[in-house]
């Protein structure tokens, strides 16, 4: 029966998503239950594509993501695929109606981290944030509102710039790690080998920008949705605090976490601001 294999394949996304990100595996915890696993399976895919073009050096990255695309088409035609992945994202595609073309652009800007490695104008730079996260938080979007497309149009601004925020505040911390075993540069207009802390302050303004302008979308959210995706925001502006206060310097040279107690004590915050019914 395929239900059986559809639950294995689950398992497999819910897997993925804890091995990889121990803090968005406790986010989608603090979603309601039945939309949890949908959120796993989005997951599971866009953290398989990211890995292709990011991970696998000693591999022919070209020809595994072209496999890989070929098996999403092929999955997302025949509502079925062997790879477990693509199989339980295919699931979330069809139930919750997830448009072709966001799927697209977010292959799109996965293949552009195969070629491309410094973006030199903003157009590049918005089209690849748009491509890389403003449309898997468009996904998760048509997760959270069921069905209900006055809502989704309602709050698709909210959740393309709440996308570009976390997006952001991963290429800030992880600047090293890009710059150093990727090649790769994101912000344009900015030379990583001399970041200053007024190119930093730039940066760090535009994210505050995006997460001011996310905020009242997560207010408007459906309750099943609204707890865990406020934990997540709030764990990111924390990450950006901390950006904030390191030098530029430093910023160049490690990379900035949250630690697990500090953690802790925002998810009970989280917690008693939701209970008090403050967001």
């Amino acid at each position: 029966m395929k239900s059986l294999f559809d639950t294995v394949s689950f398992e497999c996304s819910k897997n993925v998503t804890r091995t990889y990100s121990t803090s968005f595996t406790s986010a989608v915890k603090m979603l309601a239950p039945p939309i949890r696993q949908d959120i796993y399976n989005i997951y599971g895919f866009v953290r398989f594509a990211d890995e292709i073009v990011d991970s696998f050096h000693d591999y022919n990255k070209e020809e595994l993501f072209d496999l890989f695309e070929k098996d999403l088409a092929a999955a997302l035609e025949n509502k079925i695929s062997l790879n477990p992945i693509l199989n339980s994202f295919q699931h979330t595609v069809h139930k919750f109606h997830i448009p072709d073309d966001l799927i697209a652009a977010f292959m799109k800007s996965m293949k552009m981290d195969l070629v491309k490695t410094n973006y030199n104008t903003d157009a590049e730079y918005k089209e690849y944030i748009y491509g890389s996260a403003d449309v898997v938080g468009l996904m998760c979007l048509k997760v959270f509102v069921n069905g209900d497309d006055t809502k989704y149009q309602e709050l698709k601004e909210g959740a393309m710039r709440l996308g570009s925020a976390f997006q952001k505040v991963n290429f800030l911390r992880d600047l090293k790690a890009d710059y150093e075993d990727l090649s790769r540069t994101y912000f344009p207009n900015t030379d990583l080998t001399k970041l200053d802390e007024a190119s930093k302050q730039n940066i760090i303004s535009e994210i505050e920008a995006d997460f001011e302008a996310s905020y009242q979308g997560i207010i408007n959210l459906p309750i099943e949705a609204k707890f865990g995706v406020y934990t997540a925001y709030i764990y990111y502006k924390k990450l950006l605090s901390k950006l904030k206060k390191t030098p530029s310097e430093e910023i160049k040279n490690t990379r900035i976490r949250v630690s697990d107690y500090q953690k802790m004590q925002l998810f009970a915050k989280c917690y008693f601001s939701y209970k008090l019914n403050s967001i």
